[in-house]
This record gives C-alpha cells, structure tokens and sequence, in this order.
C-alpha cells in the first residue's frame, strides 16, 4: 500500500466511524416527536389517532416513541405494560393548546362527562390549571392528577 493509499483510507475509516457515532446519537435522542394525526396508530388500542385535543405520547430512555389517541389509552397502556417503567417522558396533549404536548407532571387532568374523550372515559389534559377550573364550573366533574387517571383507565375499562 502507497502512503496516498493509506491516508485516503484513514480518512475514509474516520468518516465512516464519525457517521456511525452521529446516527447512534441521534436515534437515541429522548425527544418527543409530533404526532401525525390522521395516519399514525394508537400503541394500545391500535386505532388511528385522530383528535389533536387528546393525542399522548411516551418516550423511553432509548428514544422510543410510543403515541396513543387518548389519555385512557396511555393510562391503561402505563399501568399494563412493563416497557412503562423505561419511560423518560409522559405527554399529553393540552385540551386549551391543542397538538401541543406537555409532560405528565404539568398537566392538569378533567373527568367531566361534558367532554367526551375519544375512548369514551371522558378524561381531558389542560396545562392551565385555571382553564381546567372553568371547564369543570361549565360542564361539572372532577379535577384529577395521573394516579387517579391510571385508577380511572383501569377501573372503567
């Protein structure tokens, strides 16, 4: 091998590894991606996702996404499947703010029939707590936080 020969082949063996490093980064990335509603399907119930005011997701610790058309559908999904326990997010979509997703723990949660959810549980997402509020004051039910929206998906489903 020529000198010339050897160097181009260093060089093509560095960029090669410096792609592979990058793809391997970047596919596990704990990033939530969008939902396309309209097209992607329901992880539990398999149903295509279709209303923008109640699309959730779940991100694993590798970068997994995992989308649901409801909030029912993750709480049931959370509470039935082992993968649940590698999540590094829970998302729901914000009922005000709709194809907007926020995490679990900012989310404020309405049980109120007057709001039918697309699985029938009659559970919707609000990231404004005061919104939730006046929800509950015009079509009545209960504010809830996740512990008891995963007792609700189990309880009526």
């Amino acid at each position: 091998m020529t000198m010339a020969t050897l160097t181009s082949y260093k060089k093509g063996a560095v960029y090669f590894l410096s792609l592979f490093i990058g793809f391997v980064c970047m596919s596990c990335t704990t990033e939530p991606q969008p939902i396309n509603y309209g097209f992607d399907s329901c992880e539990h119930c398999k149903m295509i996702i279709s209303d923008a005011r109640y699309g959730t997701e779940a991100v694993s610790s590798k970068g997994k996404i995992y989308k649901f058309d409801s909030i029912e559908c993750l709480g049931s999904w959370v509470n039935e499947t082992e993968d649940s326990k590698q999540m590094a997010m829970l998302l729901v979509t914000s009922f005000d703010n709709p194809e907007t997703l926020i995490e679990i723990d900012q989310a404020t949660f309405l049980h109120s029939e007057g709001l039918p959810s697309p699985m029938g549980l009659f559970l919707t997402a609000f990231s404004d707590s005061e919104m939730a509020e006046q929800y509950q004051s015009e079509l009545g039910g209960n504010i809830v936080d996740w512990n008891e929206v995963r007792k609700i998906s189990t309880k009526l489903w």
